[in-house]
């Protein structure tokens, strides 16, 4: 969908892992310092640069800088597990900052520590779309058939140079009295939004999963699995979240790209003569879209291909204004389905993909030339079985 990519970073490899499973066609990707990256692809087409950051700001600083450096995202989102700092914030539970508090900036005087703290906050339209996502449900569809749904909050995230695993002691007292807002507390986001911030304002979105409570009970959450279980729900909600971004980042671009367009139209008339014996073939100004001469060849696209054209299609239409952003959406959940099901080069895969398509063709009868390339693509799949 996009050549610049998603990037996304983790602190843990466990955190790593749960990314990585969402993802096909991976290859790796050094950087020349030693870095290593793996850059895969989720079911639309997005793109996902995939790094390991490791534990504490200063290293999560740095390593956003060069990711960003590296692969110029559109997007960069942090993932990964964090402890609850309120009774009411449950195990599993998936926290999306509003904020990321440095809660270690401060200075020292007789009468005791005062806070003065950096603060990033999150980019408006991240956060609307990651609040219809919440809204709508759909990210639950990436998370396994035996795991629980999880709640989803939206608020600040403290993020300091400590583990925090204490209700009780000075440290835990002063967090939660000066930064009484926050929902979770942890170790990297803040050197990940400084990163983010230096670049022009990249949109940075941090989703933490909660594993424990930052009270005394971490090695017991961890374990019974409560890291793993916290992890998946945040990055079922990250994937989701990198998809719609990716949708709308095309669609600005298809819409730039409609504007220019139109200030360079075509002329209307373009006269072709022949004098004596000679013959025309083509003469045109300025084309644009897809242009056949003569009779097509018995070639034709292989059904993933078509698949991805009515894809590019469908954004046209929508950035034209002919699909809706409501039917957009559902449509290319359809398009999601018949991608996946085809990647599985099964004739069951095929067949589920035929009945997406078909669902998709009912959203999109009243734009004809977009019910006709559906029709395309299901006659192709027929085609193949």
């Amino acid at each position: 969908m996009n050549e610049r990519p998603v990037v996304i970073l983790t602190a843990l490899d466990l955190e790593y892992e749960a990314v990585r499973r969402h993802l096909s066609d991976l290859r790796l990707h050094r950087h020349r310092a030693g870095t290593r990256f793996e850059i895969g692809r989720l079911p639309n087409g997005c793109h996902v640069a995939l790094g390991l950051v490791g534990k504490g700001n200063q290293p999560a600083a740095v390593l956003t800088e060069r990711a960003i450096t590296e692969f110029d995202p559109f997007a960069l989102l942090f993932v990964g597990v964090a402890g609850a700092l309120w009774p009411d914030v449950d195990l599993g539970d998936v926290v999306i900052a509003t904020h990321v508090y440095a809660y270690h900036g401060g200075t020292s005087e007789d009468d005791g520590l005062k806070a003065r703290p950096r603060v990033w906050e999150i980019s408006h339209e991240p956060d609307q779309i990651a609040r219809h996502l919440v809204r709508n449900g759909t990210w639950k569809r990436r998370l396994p058939a035996d795991q629980a749904a999880a709640e989803v909050r939206f608020g600040p995230i403290a993020a300091g140079e400590v583990v925090q695993d204490s209700a009780i002691s000075a440290h835990a007292q002063w967090v939660r009295q000066t930064y009484n807002d926050a929902l979770a507390i942890e170790m990297e986001a803040a050197g990940v939004a400084q990163a983010a911030h230096l670049n022009r304002s990249l949109p940075m979105v941090v989703i933490r999963g909660i594993s424990d409570r930052a009270d005394g009970t971490k090695v017991k959450t961890d374990g019974v699995g409560w890291q793993a279980k916290a992890v998946t729900n945040a990055a079922a909600l990250a994937l989701a979240l990198a998809e719609e971004l990716a949708r709308e980042t095309l669609r600005g671009n298809v819409a730039d790209r409609t504007e220019k367009a139109e200030g360079e139209s075509m002329p209307e008339i373009v006269r072709n003569v022949a004098k004596g014996s000679a013959h025309v073939g083509v003469q045109a100004g300025r084309i644009y879209g897809n242009v056949s001469i003569g009779q097509p060849s018995q070639a034709v696209l292989d059904p993933a291909g078509q698949l991805a054209d009515l894809r590019h299609k469908l954004s046209k239409a929508c950035a034209a204004g002919d699909v809706d952003v409501a039917t957009f959406t559902a449509a290319e959940e359809e398009i999601d389905v018949a991608a996946q099901s085809l990647s599985e080069n099964t004739d069951q895969g095929k067949n589920k993909a035929m009945i997406a398509l078909r669902r998709l063709r009912g959203l999109l009868m009243d734009v004809a030339d977009l019910a006709s390339k559906v029709a395309s693509v299901i006659a192709a799949i027929r085609g193949t079985l």
